[in-house]
């Protein structure tokens, strides 16, 4: 069962208890300071010079709590503030709490969806616009540009929270694709794995059944060294297949029991599998031999096993050559027979595999007939000089 680790404890104290908070203990201080202070806050007629702050804490505090499940009422009680403080001593109040109101529009543009946060938008521009129509109506001296900067701060806040969940949106589609693309490219990984292990394997145990089934009657020892080599290679087959599922149920705090990986050191093994097969590989390594990234080590390896395998399976021939040169900066692999196979344009997955392993460390493929005939897999891998020294 994966559990959620809880956040840090700070992070799950509500906005709202941080705002309390500061008012209480700014009261507080001006209590201790004033011992008349809090007296003087209850009785409050609307003439004392700390109503405004009285007013301000009332307001932030009840909008902080209120803007995570519920912004357009955090809003609408900022804009209900500014209302209720339009006629005390201290003329900044109602801005200030007008300019809260644009804090939680911004709040809300960035993490409700557009309807949302249109709506929050349109009730400071609302009110607004009430409020500029009574004044007019009334023949109060009012300055129009003052409530055009009021509804222009609404509209740059709006803005700017929307091109941040605009942002956040964009974020989140790149990274789902980008771990479908991981899931997609684990997948595949996984997919050339297993064909690159089973189709060899299979196929080495279809010759040799097919040979067992042919001599049975007239050699009986031939037919045990077949059976004998059917037994090892499925054996072989199935512990692979084993680690590989195993590594795939291990949780992530867990290590998988995975064998060595292969690599080129193991081609003495494919030699001889194959030879059991009837199909003689003839090895030749060339340059001053190193250890190699695990990454190219194996996909050579494979490379090499895949190319083995269309020999054994499709060929027709009894021998091929591969060679192995460790070059300066890159390994180069080829792998030659003299039989009949295909042109490499089959429907199979093994030219695509090797083909996408070598695409991946950035390296050259090609595989074809020869024209003296038979058939060619070339594979050159670049390989960083450090590796090599």
């Amino acid at each position: 069962m994966i559990t959620t680790p809880h956040p840090p404890l700070l992070k799950r104290v509500p906005p709202g208890v941080w705002v309390a908070a500061f008012w209480s203990t700014l009261i507080l201080v001006r209590t201790l300071q004033r011992p008349n202070e809090l007296q003087r806050l209850l009785r409050y007629n609307g003439n004392i010079e700390d109503a405004p702050l009285l007013v301000t804490a009332v307001v932030t505090t009840l909008g902080a709590l209120l803007l995570l499940r519920a912004p357009l009422t955090a809003v609408a009680i900022a804009l209900a503030g500014a209302v209720f403080s339009l006629g005390m001593p201290v003329r900044a109040t109602p801005v200030v709490l007008f300019l809260l109101a644009d804090a939680a529009v911004g709040y809300t543009a960035a993490t409700r969806s557009r309807r949302v946060s249109v709506l929050a938008a349109m009730l400071p521009v609302g009110v607004l616009a009430v409020y500029t129509v009574w004044r007019l109506g009334r023949g109060y001296a009012f300055n129009l540009s003052v409530s055009a900067v009021l509804a222009s701060t609404v509209v740059i806040a709006w803005l700017i929270g929307n091109t941040i969940h605009q942002n956040r949106a964009h974020a989140d589609t790149v990274r789902a694709q980008a771990t479908q693309q991981a899931v997609t490219a684990e997948r595949l990984r996984i997919a050339r794995e297993l064909h690159d292990m089973v189709a060899h394997n299979i196929g080495i145990i279809t010759i040799q059944a097919g040979m067992g089934s042919r001599v049975m009657d007239t050699q009986p020892a031939e037919t045990r060294i077949a059976l004998d080599a059917i037994e090892a290679t499925s054996r072989e087959t199935l512990a692979g297949l084993r680690r590989m599922l195993g590594a795939l149920r291990q949780g992530d705090r867990e290590s998988a029991p995975l064998g060595p990986v292969p690599g080129l050191n193991a081609l003495d093994q494919l030699v001889g599998r194959t030879a059991a097969a009837g199909v003689r590989v003839d090895v030749r390594w060339q340059g001053a031999r190193r250890d190699l990234p695990p990454d190219i080590d194996l996909a050579a390896f494979r490379i090499v096993q895949e190319a083995v395998t269309n020999v054994v399976r499709h060929s027709g021939t009894r021998d091929c050559s591969v060679t192995v040169d460790y070059r300066q900066d890159e390994l180069a692999v080829d792998i030659v027979d003299l039989g009949c196979g295909g042109t490499g344009d089959g429907f199979g997955y093994g030219i695509a595999g090797m083909r996408e392993r070598v695409g991946l460390l950035r390296g050259e493929f090609s595989a074809g007939p020869r024209p003296e005939g038979g058939f060619r897999v070339a594979a050159r891998l670049p390989v960083p000089v450090e590796a090599g020294q």
